[in-house]
């Protein structure tokens, strides 16, 4: 298992970022490593950093301003060859069909529910790992 895994966290909300690290801790589940978190505030940075590589899940903020996290998803799976997974946090759980058509792995509800949140991050961190093993 690798030492640690590096997952990019995208919101314009602070506090957003804050629930997703502390929902996560130091790592999610037993069996996956540790989360090393990258902040992006903004659609810009979020593509500067996946040009950069080495991300290996992405958490979007559906609700972010001025992109949501949908839009964001959808861009990355369309423009940036082998994106990492993405969870995307939805602001209510009518939007699954939304974060269907955006391409995410994975959806969760805000506000961030730790148990639930941690599930699915390990759940796209042991996938994203075992296909790179």
């Amino acid at each position: 298992m690798q030492s640690t895994a590096t997952v990019l966290v995208y919101s314009d909300d602070a506090n957003t970022r804050e629930q997703v690290r502390l929902a996560t801790g130091r790592r999610p589940a037993a069996d996956v490593p540790q989360v090393e978190f990258i902040e992006c505030a903004t659609p810009a940075a979020v593509l500067k950093e996946l040009d950069r590589g080495g991300i290996d899940v992405c958490v979007f903020d559906g609700e972010a301003v001025p992109m949501g996290g949908m839009g964001m998803c959808r861009q990355i799976k369309d423009e940036v060859f082998q994106s990492p997974p993405v969870l995307l946090l939805m602001g209510r759980p009518q939007d699954a069909w939304l974060a269907t058509w955006s391409r995410a792995e994975a959806a969760v509800t805000l506000p961030v529910e730790p148990v639930e949140f941690a599930a699915a991050l390990a759940g796209l961190l042991r996938t994203r790992l075992a296909i790179g093993a």
